[in-house]
This record gives structure tokens, sequence and C-alpha cells, in this order.
């Protein structure tokens, strides 16, 4: 029997190319400021408009800032890409969530907690972290400008269809390990390439134990084991978190979606072309030491002794020894990876009852307007601040040096981003991927601390 991916990718076939890529009919695309202007051009260099603009969103993520956004944007090339994609919305007849718009924020956040990013779609972005909406069950994936393009213009792209991959883990997560660890951990042991040229199908029974934050979070680093997509079976998780929400369908359309979702799963005689299983038992916190996301290890483990020295001497680090007690300067909570409600719960519960360290600067991002909301109506906005930190708006943040949160040469960075490549989060900066209870347990004792020691 044909796996999910095969169900959901042949029922948008238009048509195939003999000894060539497959014709894809996309359901939505997505549109930020940093790769989509070349595509306009091009739109606008042939004369042709966007075949079903209805299909597409456009919202500034990566170069907006994270304070002050009702005034005009200072860096001038942010400026630029931001104010280029409001302009090329409204010419192109799309719709646009712009700064201060309550519907802003990160795409990757904003698709799904809006009810735009569904079960069974094929969803598009000029961002590689577009495998975040792979959660909602869809076959979701990042392309590159041309192919925006050629999605504007005809909502199709040429595709070659990737191998299939099932990645299963079974058994019960232990304390303070969350989705982050699970991704950290996979990676740790596939590498950041174990997956290229697979689309991959997170299953078991620890996977289905995730909430929807936990599984976009899961998806979300798809990308960065090489995997072309990442996603998860809808089940009754997902059809609970969609109900109800803006854009997720309404009334006896509302039925007839959920009942053709729960036929979205692969069959028990599905054959993968690639096979892993994992045991839940084995995670525990984790955190990264080196340059890529891949090279992670337990929170209480020691640096491995085939470590690249370029890495180390880059990170200041030595084989063999542990992070913990490591003095830091920075924490970072944020990005489509985890901006999300439950992730500054999670910080909330660690911070509670606690002061921020005197030698941490904290960058504490919503990844959405909506998220913000949340966290002043759920009153972790009051928890945080009596802990000594503070909310700010909305953005990419310091996930990418491509705004004004850029971390210092040489600094220390405890991040929940998604990469940690070298200058990632600014030249020179050392970055340490981790959960958002590591890094609350590090931003109140400002050091690297094993999370499970602070919790009750």
């Amino acid at each position: 029997m044909n796996t999910l991916f095969d169900k959901i990718w042949d029922s948008h076939v238009v048509s195939l190319i003999e000894d060539g890529p497959t014709q894809l009919y996309i359901d939505r695309l997505y549109c930020h400021e940093v790769t989509s202007p070349q595509a306009f051009d091009g739109m606008r260099a042939r004369g042709i408009k966007c075949l079903r603009p209805e299909k597409i969103f456009c919202m500034p993520d990566h170069n907006t800032p994270t304070h002050d956004q009702d005034k005009p944007i200072e860096d001038p090339v942010s400026k630029k890409q931001v104010d280029a994609l409001e302009r090329n919305a409204a010419e192109f007849g799309l719709t646009h969530f712009g700064m201060m718009n309550p519907k802003n924020g990160i795409i990757h956040v904003v698709g799904p907690e809006r009810g735009l990013s569904l079960p069974g779609m094929t969803i598009v972005c000029g961002d590689s972290h577009t495998s975040t909406h792979g959660a909602m069950g869809a076959v979701a994936f990042g392309i590159g400008t041309s192919e925006v393009e050629m999605v504007l213009a005809s909502q199709c792209i040429l595709q070659q269809k990737p191998k299939s991959m099932r990645i299963s883990v079974e058994g019960e997560l232990g304390k303070g390990v969350t989705a982050k660890d699970v991704a950290l951990y996979i990676m740790s042991k596939l590498t950041t390439s174990g997956a290229t040229g697979y689309f991959v199908e997170y299953a078991g029974s620890a996977v289905r134990s995730l909430s929807m934050e936990g599984r976009l979070t899961l998806c979300n680093l798809s990308i960065e084991m090489g995997a072309r997509g990442g996603f998860i079976a809808p089940d009754e998780t997902t059809f609970e978190y969609i109900k109800g929400r803006e854009y997720a369908p309404k009334g006896e359309d509302w039925d007839k979606a959920v009942e053709y979702w729960k036929t979205l799963r692969s069959g028990d005689d599905a054959v993968f072309d690639r096979e892993v299983c994992y045991d839940a038992a084995d995670i525990t916190p984790m955190i990264t030491y080196g340059t890529n996301p891949g090279m992670g290890m337990a929170i209480d483990g020691t640096i491995p002794a085939d470590t690249a020295k370029k890495s180390l001497d880059y990170m200041g680090f030595q084989a063999g020894e542990s992070l913990l007690g490591k003095s830091i300067d920075y924490v970072f909570l944020g990005a489509c990876t985890n901006g999300r409600i439950e992730d500054f719960r999670a910080f909330a519960s660690i911070a509670k009852g606690r002061r921020k360290a005197d030698n941490v600067t904290a960058w504490l991002v919503p990844g959405s307007w909506m998220v913000k909301e949340q966290i002043e109506a759920e009153g972790l906005d009051k928890v945080l601040e009596e802990a000594g930190f503070a909310i700010r708006q909305p953005g990419c943040s310091a996930c990418l040096a491509m705004n004004d949160d850029k971390i210092p040469a040489g600094k220390y960075s405890v991040s929940t981003s998604n990469r940690n490549f070298e200058g990632r989060q600014g030249p020179g900066a050392r970055t340490l991927l981790c959960s958002p209870l590591v890094a609350a347990a590090a931003a109140v004792t400002g050091v690297i601390t094993d999370p499970r020691t602070l919790m009750d």
C-alpha cells in the first residue's frame, strides 16, 4: 500500500514529464520579504498576473525588528525588503499581513495558528523551514526564488519526487524532554545529511503523544538532517488544534474535511524506502556543542572525541569536556522552531520565582502577535517580568543575522532556534541549540544547566 506521502503527492500531480520532474499542484504559497522580490520582478517583466491569488499569503518576518514596529525600520536594507513585499502584494492582489497587523508574525507560526495550513495540502515557501507545516499532515517544503515565481504564475511547480522515510520514536519521553530534544537526538544519530533525498514521516507512540506545538518543532527541524521535508499523519490532536481557527473549514465543510483527513495515514503494509526507529527512553535534554545542528549531545554528556577541530576551535571547546557550568552571555527564546505559546509556558515554568542572571542578555520573542496575546492572557508576561525578562515584538529575531538582534562576536548564545552554523546569529557568534527548558535554566543560572535540576 502507498505511504501517506504517496497519497498526498499523487493526488496533486498535474502531469508527469517522461524522464523528468512532476508537475505538482500547490495548495498554499507563503511569501516573505527575503526570497520573493526577484520572483515578483520576473512576473512583472513577463507582464503576467498570479493565477490564483487567493491561495497566496504574504508577510514580512526575517527583517522585521522586534521593538518599535510602529516606527519606520531604521536599517535601510531591511526597510527596502519589507516595503517591497507590501508593494508587490498590493500590485498582484495578494493578502498581506504587514508589521503591526494582528495577523503578522513568523510565516511558519502564523500559517498553522490561523488555520491556513491544513492536512492533505501541498505547501511551499521560499524558505527551507517550510517543513514546519508538515506537522499539520501536509506535504510542505522550501523552494527557490525561481520556483516561487513558477507558483505565482501557475500555482504549480516542477519537482522530482523524493524517496520516503519513516522515523519512529516509541515509548514515553522522560522528565524535561521536549520535541526539540527529540529532533536534536535524531540529528545526532542520523547526522545533518542522514535524510538527504527523503521526505520523512514521523511516527511512533512518542510522536503521537506530542502536542501540535511539539509536532511543529519536530517537523521544523527535518531540513536540518537533510530531508526535503517532514510530516506527521493527522489525528484527533490535529483536528482539535485546527477546529475554530480563522481559515479552518466551518459547519458542514468542517465535517467533510475531517472525514477526509481521517483517511490520511500510511497503511499497515506501506513500504518505505528507509525506516529508522528510536527508543524514547534513550533521549534526554540535549544541547549542541559544534557548528551544525547534528553536533548535539545529552546536556549532562561530554563532547565526543572525534569532533572536528575546526568546529571546536570556533566554539572555544575541547573534546571530552562537559558543558555543564559553562558561562553564557545570551539566551534567545523564539524562532519558527520554538516561538509558540507552549514554548513560553515551558520557559516561564523554570523562570517563575527565580531571577534572570546578571551576566545574561535575554531576548524572548513570540512567533506572532497571536502568541504575544496568549502570553498576556495567561499572565506569563507578568511571571517573566517579575523574573527580570521582557517580551519583545514578533519576528524571526536572533535566529539569523538579518535584523537588529545579532549576537556579538565571541559571545555564547543559548538558543531555541534551528541553526548554529558559524556566524548564523551574527559574525563570530557561538550558538548552542537547545529546548526552551534548557534555555530558561541557563537564563536564570547564567551557566549551562540541566533543567531537570530546577524542575519541581
